[in-house]
């Protein structure tokens, strides 16, 4: 069988040593810092050797067993990670457990930064969750993405797109980061991978920014790929190598659907144009990772405060009690959805058939 070469050719992004310096310590304007002005000068040497030696993970441990090539040296964060996952699914498969639901706000406005008030997200989110906890032996956890935003050292970097290269290279939970020698850490996926993993129900809800999803929703979405096809072996690929993953998924990838079955929730809401695209858009990347719509009620598009200023934005959804009971109708479904289907009650029409085509 023969292995396509990978396609180069894009301009090399790799700093001297004066503008890696520069960039650096940018970071330390605040006259505060100047009398450490040597101590920072240690630092970014330091910073320098891990960036001209590229040490993406410094801190390894060998795989061991269970994996490919247990003699490979893995990533101790992405062990982690893994292990952070392993026990989100037992969570999600505990028969006794509470029904879990992952409620999404996925603004990236709060009153604690810039915006200085609150989000439209936010609160409806606030609504569906007492819906959500008022259920019999449920927990509820809230994913305020705008963290993001106002949260010191809070991360989602981007996709890097393995995928496209080879599926097999994209690795379950997502192994491009934390990458030290590029600056790229506080990445926060890993603490979210586990929420998604153990929730049985999740609930999306965003505003429409220029006829899509917020910054913050769209990172998560793109970081969220590697539970759609990924693979949950590194050691298979001895990290990215490129022509490994390429062999792999030319000699018939199966592409694990690591979220499959779980029920999902769509509320959108803008205040002109949009609502109906980014709805649609969410419900489709929902269903193609095998995650099933909870009902006709729990997928909304709304408009509040329609051509209306932004000053009153708030007091529009004050005034507009359709949408928030239409909210409610929303979480309920999600509720009595998850209820049944871990009754053994609800079933999807053709859930037992598998697509022809992958990816």
């Amino acid at each position: 069988m023969s292995i396509p070469e990978a396609r180069t050719g894009t301009p090399d992004p790799t700093l001297d040593e004066g503008e890696f310096r520069r960039r650096f310590l940018q970071q330390f304007e605040d006259p505060a810092f100047e009398p450490l002005a040597q101590e920072l000068q240690r630092v970014a040497d330091a910073a320098w050797d891990a960036y001209s030696h590229h040490r993406k993970s410094p801190k390894t441990r060998k795989a061991g067993p269970g994996f490919a090539d247990p003699s490979y040296d893995l990533s101790v964060e992405w062990i982690a990670a893994r292990e952070a996952i392993d026990q989100a699914q037992k969570r999600h498969e505990d028969a006794n457990g509470p029904a879990r639901f992952l409620l999404i706000a996925a603004s990236s406005r709060s009153e604690h930064t810039c915006p200085g008030e609150m989000s439209k997200s936010y609160r409806l989110i606030e609504i569906a969750s007492q819906v959500l906890a008022s259920g019999e032996n449920t927990q509820v956890e809230i994913l305020e993405l705008s963290r993001l935003t106002s949260e010191y050292g809070r991360h989602i970097h981007p996709c890097k797109s393995c995928f496209s290269t080879a599926a097999a290279l994209c690795h379950w939970p997502c192994s491009c980061y934390p990458n030290y020698s590029l600056g790229q850490t506080h990445d926060w996926m890993n603490e979210i991978y586990p929420k998604w993993v153990e929730a049985h129900g999740v609930m999306i809800v965003t505003p429409v920014n220029w006829y899509q999803v917020s910054s913050p929703l769209k990172l998560m979405m793109d970081r969220l790929v590697c539970a759609d096809g990924g693979n949950p072996d590194p050691t298979s690929t001895h990290g990215k190598t490129v022509e490994e993953a390429k062999e792999l998924e030319l000699k018939g990838w199966d592409y694990p659907k690591h979220l499959s079955g779980r029920l999902f929730s769509v509320i959108v809401h803008g205040d002109a144009e949009g609502a109906d695209g980014v709805r649609r858009s969410l419900s489709d990347w929902l269903r193609a990772m095998d995650l099933a719509p909870a009902g006709n009620l729990a997928e909304l598009d709304r408009y509040i405060g329609y051509w209306k200023p932004y000053a009153t934005s708030h007091e529009e959804l004050d005034r507009d009690l359709s949408v928030q009971d239409e909210v409610r109708n929303a979480a309920w479904t999600l509720l009595d959805a998850v209820t049944s289907k871990r009754a053994g009650h609800w079933a999807e029409a053709g859930n037992r058939l598998k697509e022809p085509r992958q990816k």
